[in-house]
């Protein structure tokens, strides 16, 4: 990478990869909620989500190019991580809260990638790329922060009281 250009499309590459594969992992993790309000979540950021493609297209469009995707191991990372949290707490009072650990790592690696891009977009005087990715980041933390609610106040307590349960 020869330029700060070079380097904010290659991060728009990873990132539009991400978002594609969190398309596909979000029907799971809702499938595998067993509470409706974390459900619901889910799948209300998967329509965010493919919102979120339809954005960085357009922040390709606006750097004159076609959208194209860079195999991001990160996020592969995060989704295996959530597929094995999910296939450990099958059945169990643990899924929703492993569910929302697993959404939360996805949403921190976002809201940290897409801060930063932000900022590039900005330097690079492309303020509409700013102002999408500025929308994508505040949908990230919005939904970072409902994860966030629903374990403090309906999934984590449940996964406790079983703890406590077992080990009496």
């Amino acid at each position: 990478m020869n330029t700060l250009e070079d380097l904010f499309l290659d991060a728009l590459a990873d990132m539009y990869y991400a978002e594609q594969q969190l398309t596909k992992a979000l029907p799971k993790m809702a499938k595998a909620a067993t509470h409706e309000e974390l459900r619901e979540a889910f799948e209300a950021h998967l329509t965010e989500t493919e919102g979120h493609v339809q954005k960085l297209e357009d922040v390709f469009a606006i750097f004159g190019q076609k959208p194209k995707s860079k195999r991001c191991p990160a996020i592969l990372g995060i989704v295996d991580e959530a597929e094995e949290l999910i296939s450990d707490n099958k059945k169990s009072p643990t899924i929703n809260a492993a569910l929302i650990f697993g959404g939360q790592k996805a949403e921190h690696y976002e809201i940290g990638s897409y801060g930063g891009m932000r900022e590039w977009a900005k330097l690079l005087g492309k303020e509409e790329a700013a102002q999408l990715i500025e929308e994508i980041l505040a949908e990230e933390k919005a939904a970072d922060a409902k994860l966030n609610e629903l374990a403090m106040e309906l999934c984590n307590p449940p996964a406790q009281t079983e703890s406590l349960r077992k080990a009496a």
